[in-house]
C-alpha cells in the first residue's frame, strides 16, 4: 500500500515508549522490551496501520507482540492506533513493540534466543510477477529466514486475497518443513482463527465480494531439530 510521506510519523515514533529504534541492538534479548514477565512472544510481518496488532494486543495481554513495517508514516499511524486502543480500554502498552525494518533482512534483528511462538502475515504483497515472486513474504527464501528464529512448532498464521498466492504459499510451506494443518478458500464462512480480527484490506475486499484465504502451519519438529544443530 502507497501512503503519503508524514512529516510527523518520525519524531512521534522516536518519543514512543514502545517503538524500538535500534531493532539490530535487542537481537536475542527481544523479552527486555516489554515491562512483563509474558514468554510467549508473537511477530506480525509488514503491520500497515497497526490495527490487527493493536486489537489483537489488547486482548491478549499475556502475550507479547512484536509488529514490524518499513515505512515511517504506516507506523506512525500504527503507533496512533495502538495507543488508542488500549487507551479506550484504559491499559498500558506494555505488552507490545514496534519497528521499522527491512523484512528481507529480518534475521539481522532476530534469532534462536527470541523463540518467536507465532508469526502473522496478512495480505503482503502477492509479487504476481514471476522475477518478483521471491520477494513474497512467504515465498521459501523468506520462510528458511523465519526458522532461524522461530521457537519449536513455531507456527505461521496468513491471510490473503490473492488465490495464485495462496496457492504458491502451500507449496513454499510443504518445500520449507512446515505442516499446514488448517485452511480454508473463505474465511469468513469457516473462521479458522475461531475468533478472527477483521483487518482493514480485508474489510475492503469482503464488500468487493472476493473470498479471503488463510491457513495455519507449524514447523516441523524433525526441521526444528535440524536447525538447533547448525
Amino acid at each position: 500500500m502507497r501512503i503519503r510521506h508524514k512529516k510527523w510519523a518520525r519524531p512521534e515514533l522516536e518519543a514512543a515508549s514502545f517503538y524500538i529504534k535500534v531493532p539490530e541492538e535487542q537481537k536475542g534479548n527481544w523479552k527486555t522490551c516489554f515491562k512483563n514477565q509474558n514468554h510467549p512472544i508473537h511477530l506480525e510481518l509488514g503491520c500497515g496501520k497497526g490495527q490487527f496488532i493493536a486489537k489483537l494486543a489488547s486482548e491478549n495481554l499475556n502475550i507479547n507482540y512484536i509488529a514490524i513495517d518499513l515505512i515511517d508514516a504506516m507506523l506512525g499511524l500504527a503507533k496512533r492506533n495502538i495507543e488508542a486502543t488500549y487507551l479506550e480500554k484504559k491499559i498500558q502498552p506494555e505488552n507490545i513493540a514496534i519497528t521499522r525494518f527491512d523484512i528481507e533482512r529480518i534475521p539481522m534483528i532476530l534469532d534462536k534466543q527470541d523463540a518467536i511462538q507465532r508469526i502473522y502475515i496478512n495480505f503482503c504483497n502477492p509479487w504476481p510477477r514471476g522475477k518478483h515472486r521471491k520477494k513474497r513474504l512467504t515465498h521459501t527464501r523468506q520462510l528458511e529466514k523465519y526458522k532461524t528464529f522461530l521457537a519449536e512448532g513455531g507456527e505461521i498464521f496468513f491471510k490473503t486475497d490473492d488465490e495464485d498466492l495462496f496457492r504458491a504459499t502451500l507449496m513454499y510451506l510443504e518445500e520449507s518443513g512446515f505442516e499446514v494443518y488448517a485452511k480454508t478458500q473463505d474465511l469468513h464462512q469457516e473462521d479458522i482463527f475461531e475468533n478472527n480480527i477483521e483487518t482493514e484490506h480485508e474489510k475492503m475486499f469482503t464488500e468487493q465480494g472476493i473470498l479471503i484465504k488463510a491457513l495455519k502451519a507449524r514447523l516441523r519438529k524433525e526441521c526444528d531439530e535440524k536447525w538447533k544443530k547448525k
